[in-house]
């Protein structure tokens, strides 16, 4: 008698979501802890085999990559939604508004990637350093486009500067102990921002 062993094979949807619930994963993980989180344990995390990765993706940096782009989408969606909710005139002060609140700071995991890791990513693969310039790129466009100036140039010069700006002071505020400090530091970085860049004449 002759069996026919088949594998069993999962649906292209099924694959997709996986390697999305493995990006949505690694992203958090990566801001709240920093690159060195090692494959083995975030595969534990998710209930996953060490070898069941290499089904989705060719290295850590290839994975690393995927979870600074979702992290930036996560950040492009905390703007987008404050710039939805801000009055006309009002949304880069909101942006700034949001981006130095308790909430943002008290959520590493969920926030922007430049405040959790910009200090990482000097160290990293050339692929992932470029993909990082442009979505620096693109969130500064963003920005631009609330800020005064002549030309886009400057627009964007200014935006830049702000954006550095912004995530440093986050990154400080996150690293000190004490909790009366950090809202300080973040109440006197909305304060300067908004007086420097939304509210020029």
């Amino acid at each position: 008698m002759t069996y026919i062993i088949s594998s069993m094979r999962y649906p292209a949807e099924h694959k997709q979501e996986t390697r999305e619930r493995i990006v949505h994963t690694a992203s958090r993980r990566f801001r709240r802890a920093g690159a060195a989180v090692g494959i083995g344990q975030l595969m534990k995390t998710l209930k996953m085999t060490h070898g069941g990765f290499y089904r989705h993706f060719k290295s850590k940096d290839e994975l690393f990559e995927a979870a600074l782009t979702k992290g930036f989408e996560d950040m492009r969606a905390r703007m987008t939604a404050a710039i939805a909710g801000a009055p006309s005139g009002h949304e880069l002060e909101a942006i700034i508004e949001i981006y130095l609140s308790d909430q943002h700071c008290a959520d590493p995991a969920g926030g922007c990637p430049v405040a959790a890791l910009a200090s990482e990513i000097a160290r990293q693969p050339r692929a992932i350093r470029a993909a990082f310039d442009r979505a620096i790129q693109r969130a500064t466009a963003t920005m631009a486009r609330y800020m005064t100036g002549e030309t886009e140039e400057e627009r964007r010069r200014k935006a830049g500067i702000l954006f550095s700006g912004m995530s440093g002071t986050l990154s400080v505020a996150r690293a000190v102990s004490d909790e009366d400090l950090r809202r300080r530091i973040l109440s006197a970085g909305r304060r300067i921002y908004i007086e420097a860049f939304a509210r020029e004449t």
